[in-house]
């Protein structure tokens, strides 16, 4: 008979990626409204994550997604702005159960993104009571805290070239989950833009892959949804999250195959 204690929280994602399991997400920017979380179940996607960087996405339709991603086994996680921690802990209380910081530059800066997600001893976060994530049930503070902090999750976005500079003491930081690669970006960056088959990027893609590696991090693969063949070489290679593509995107493209089948 199994005696452990049934977990008053779970982030599937999470749990998939310390077993050594791929993690497949896609991203939301277009729709607002709870439907999407549906999608990417049915879809079998183990995550969404809502974009408020590159969107004009209002929080209180992110909070509808994030809890009804909660409730279908779907982990959601949102890509902040910028580090605001006031704002990052409203993401958090409205049911997120991560953050995904873009333009990350230093070790320094994703400290600051633990701190904002996680609770004393490890950070900051002021305790919000019965929060979505726990279906707004009261739990002694300290049950609540252990829970929130264990399944939360910090994802550090690797697409500027200070970045890369500091993978490996940003891979040190106790509390970062995932570093994602930006590759649309960081290939700006390398001066080769849209080339994600350059040796350059190769170049960059192996060194976070392997800084993860020594410091017991997941490597994620963005910005590569129109190439699989590459996504397939770096989870071949260890990464182990893959963001896919956004709704828009892949809105766009079944669009454009429809029409398509009418053509002579």
């Amino acid at each position: 008979m199994n005696s452990e204690p049934t977990p008053l929280l779970r982030n599937p994602a999470k749990e998939k990626l310390s077993r050594g399991e791929t993690v497949y997400s896609m991203t939301a920017r277009l729709v607002r409204t709870v439907d999407i979380a549906a999608i990417a179940h049915s879809a079998d996607f183990d995550s969404i994550y809502i974009d408020m960087e590159h969107s004009p996405f209002p929080l209180d339709a992110a909070s509808q997604i994030c809890m009804a991603c909660n409730h279908l086994g779907v982990t959601p996680l949102v890509r902040v702005p910028g580090l605001d921690p006031s704002f990052i802990g409203r993401v958090m209380d409205s049911g997120a159960m991560g953050i995904i910081v873009p333009g990350v530059n230093s070790a320094d800066e994703v400290r600051a993104a633990v701190r904002a997600v996680k609770h004393a001893p490890l950070g900051e976060r002021s305790l919000a009571g019965s929060p979505p994530q726990l279906h707004f049930r009261s739990y002694p503070a300290d049950q609540t805290i252990r829970a929130l902090d264990e399944t939360s999750m910090v994802v550090a976005q690797i697409e500027t070239r200070a970045g890369l500079d500091a993978v490996e003491a940003i891979a040190a930081v106790e509390g970062v989950d995932v570093l994602l690669v930006g590759a649309n970006d960081l290939s700006l960056e390398l001066g080769i833009p849209g080339q994600m088959d350059h040796p350059e990027l190769h170049k960059a893609y192996l060194r976070i892959i392997e800084a993860c590696r020594v410091y017991g991090k997941t490597a994620g693969v963005g910005g590569l949804g129109g190439r699989p063949d590459l996504i397939r070489q770096y989870l071949d290679l260890g990464a182990g999250y893959v963001s896919t593509g956004n709704d828009i995107s892949f809105l766009s493209s079944a669009a454009a195959q429809k029409r398509q089948q009418f053509d002579d």
